[in-house]
């Protein structure tokens, strides 16, 4: 069950932390894996990584804020491998700061990032995808979409109309043969949170108040995300997955 053989898969973010674990699961799952991101030396290392393993990745360093780019870059998997299956929007940033004190364009570019990047992937992927009437698009949206803190305006907006995107694009695309769903993580232990994870107060708080009583793996993601790209998902639509422990259920 839940295998990817002979589909194509970009993921966006792939060089580390949950993007890393996606992209894995994906290849361990069959699928011939596109890893992008910014870094290309990073991302090589990435690649040489899963063809040790056995497992398919290709290279396709671009800026998703650079919309002809991811555009181009799709149509030309499509052509090279005649087909194109899965998009997992996954990358994204957050810069922090009381609305008092965040300028509009840190605010614009963290929405610019992560809603409207999430919104032109779709469209690319979309436009090939229709013509075989199958697809999978996944993006990575959050458990703050749900659940608000201090200082994060930006970025629970942006998070937020990802799941109201999820929701829209899930209703046009389904009679296309596409699914569009999200997954909304919660605390995860990947290398951007390590000064988090290493903080012993902050992470006592997330261990308690968390009913998993943990920090999430980032595994845990990717195996998500492998269940929502596999054939038997083909009927989960426009749904928002926590992958929280429990911490957006529990008061």
């Amino acid at each position: 069950m839940f295998s990817l053989a002979g589909k194509v898969a970009l993921v966006t973010g792939a060089s580390r932390g949950l993007g890393w674990a996606i992209a894995r699961s994906f290849a361990i799952a069959g699928a011939t894996v596109l890893l992008n991101g910014r870094n290309e030396a990073t991302l090589r290392s990435r690649q040489d990584e899963l063809k040790a393993a056995g497992f398919s990745a290709e290279v396709v360093p671009f800026d998703i804020t650079d919309h002809d780019a991811a555009a181009s870059r799709i149509a030309l998997a499509a052509r090279e491998h005649g087909r194109f299956d899965i998009l997992a929007a996954n990358a994204g940033i957050n810069l922090r700061g009381p609305i008092t004190e965040l300028s509009e364009t840190d605010f614009r570019r963290v929405v610019d990032t992560n809603l409207v990047a999430s919104w032109a992937l779709a469209k690319a992927a979309a436009t090939v995808m229709i013509p075989r009437r199958a697809g999978r698009i996944i993006f990575t949206g959050s458990m703050a979409a749900h659940i608000a803190r201090p200082t994060l305006s930006a970025y629970i907006a942006s998070k937020g109309g990802v799941h109201a995107l999820t929701r829209e694009l899930a209703i046009e695309l389904a009679p296309h043969g596409i699914t569009v769903n999200a997954i909304a993580p919660g605390y995860f232990a990947t290398e951007l949170n390590t000064p988090l994870v290493e903080n012993a107060e902050f992470s006592a708080w997330i261990c308690k108040r968390t009913p998993a009583g943990r920090w999430g793996r980032p595994e845990e993601v990717g195996a998500a995300a492998a269940f929502l790209a596999s054939d038997e998902a083909s009927f989960v639509n426009g749904h928002i997955l926590a992958i929280d422990g429990g911490f957006s259920a529990a008061m």
